[in-house]
């Protein structure tokens, strides 16, 4: 099987981080966080809020027809 150097460097690379606080992801992910926060950087949260914007759309169940609200997409 064909192996890519740099892929393997990164593999080491994030081993070793990961090894410098005993695989734990509660300390790493708290290193990361530290190191945003530091970073000066603005960081932008791109998820959904939802219940915001809804939009309203008909089903046709057994001849009936219902409204229904679904979160815009």
């Amino acid at each position: 099987m064909w192996k890519d150097e740099i892929v393997e460097e990164i593999h080491k690379i994030r081993d070793r981080y990961a090894k410098s606080f005993n695989y734990d992801l509660n300390a790493i992910f708290e290193d990361l966080r530290q190191k945003q926060a530091e970073s000066g950087r603005e960081v932008v949260n791109l998820s959904r809020k939802p219940g915001l914007k809804k939009r309203w759309s008909r089903l046709h169940l057994d001849g009936e027809t219902k409204e229904t609200s679904h979160p815009s997409t």
